[in-house]
């Protein structure tokens, strides 16, 4: 009989991530033992891929750096053809605990939905409001973001950029195509609601970044919220140019 350790693998896009890596593949180790660990390294110039390959993690290297997108995407190809029933993605900087990809896990095994998307800004009986308070500028920001995606998904999407995912096979193939926009996570929500797949917006909780910056700060902020709502009005014409 198969074992949850058999079939599902957590990918981490990393890039230059010698610093935070190390951190996050012993927590996975620790909340989540024996289950397969894939690093995809982003052309990295520092020790990424051998940190990940001496602690025991599959190693995908580009030889160049592609960015974001290009890593997500070969992560969900990765697991697919590799034959994994589940997938679950977390970032290497230390924002995703791996206790809370461990429950949206569960609640994709147990069939509850296809997909399972960590949230900071949801909140439920066991996740108030008050765990997450941004400034006015990123409460602004993060304003514009939820407005576009109900316009555009029709609901409500509190955290359309997180990268914490819990995912089924259905929803690897769908994930694992290139993508076309600066903006992936809101890409995905958009195949995934062309796919008629079930997604999942969980509240969780998650860490402040060990290193970098906010995207929602400054002229950053201004930039995500351009790129986002241009992924939404424009997607279609996207994926015409590129095919």
């Amino acid at each position: 009989m198969m074992t949850e350790a058999d079939d599902t693998v957590v990918f981490i896009p990393a890039w230059n991530e010698e610093g935070n890596l190390p951190a996050v593949l012993d927590e996975l180790a620790l909340e989540l033992p024996g289950i397969d660990v894939l690093v995809i390294d982003d052309g990295s110039t520092d020790a990424t891929a051998d940190i990940a390959l001496d602690r025991g993690a599959t190693v995908v290297s580009f030889e160049e750096n592609r960015g974001l997108r290009a890593g997500i995407a070969a992560g969900y190809e990765e697991a697919h053809a590799r034959g994994y029933n589940y997938c679950g993605r977390v970032d290497a900087d230390g924002q995703h605990p791996v206790a809370e990809l461990r429950r949206l896990l569960a609640l994709v095994r147990s069939d509850s939905c296809d997909v399972a998307i960590g949230s900071r800004f949801a909140v439920d009986e066991a996740y108030g409001d008050d765990r997450y308070r941004p400034s006015r500028s990123r409460r602004f920001g993060i304003g514009l973001l939820q407005g576009a995606m109900r316009v555009r998904l029709g609901r409500r999407f509190h955290d359309p950029t997180s990268g914490m995912f819990a995912v089924n096979a259905d929803a690897m193939v769908v994930l694992a195509a290139p993508y076309v926009s600066g903006a992936p996570e809101v890409e995905a929500l958009l195949r995934l609601k062309e796919a008629g797949l079930r997604v999942e917006e969980v509240a969780v909780d998650m860490r402040a970044r060990t290193g970098g910056e906010s995207k929602l700060q400054g002229m950053k902020a201004v930039k995500l919220v351009t790129t986002v709502i241009g992924t939404l009005l424009f997607f279609e014409v996207l994926r015409r140019r590129r095919s």
